[in-house]
């Protein structure tokens, strides 16, 4: 399984620092046909994306997208809420919960 990255090229740089390969460079006008590629990549098992890119889709395919387990999208930047319910629903217990939850 690999991690993926979609996004600008200054937003998939920090990630190449890390030693991400897969980077797909994308930008408003072609956003959901790279997501769509990095998508049906079959290694790709974790996607990370601008979560201020996801604007970029339509509301149908942000759904199917966001929705997605098989890779698991990892928006970055966002409301940490999102994350939390995207590892619930992905791995079905919640990481974040309190004893006092």
């Amino acid at each position: 399984m690999k991690i993926a990255v979609v996004g600008s090229e200054e937003f998939v740089l920090g990630f190449r620092l890390a030693g991400i390969r897969d980077v797909f460079v994308a930008n408003e006008s072609n956003y959901q046909s790279v997501i769509g590629e990095a998508m049906s990549d079959a290694e790709v098992g974790i996607l990370a994306v601008a979560a201020e890119d996801l604007n970029y889709l339509p509301q149908n395919v942000r759904s199917r997208v966001m929705d997605s387990i098989q890779p698991v999208i990892v928006p970055v930047g966002g409301d940490e809420s999102d994350l939390r319910e995207r590892v619930k629903r992905v791995i079905g217990v919640d990481l974040y919960k309190t004893e006092d939850e």
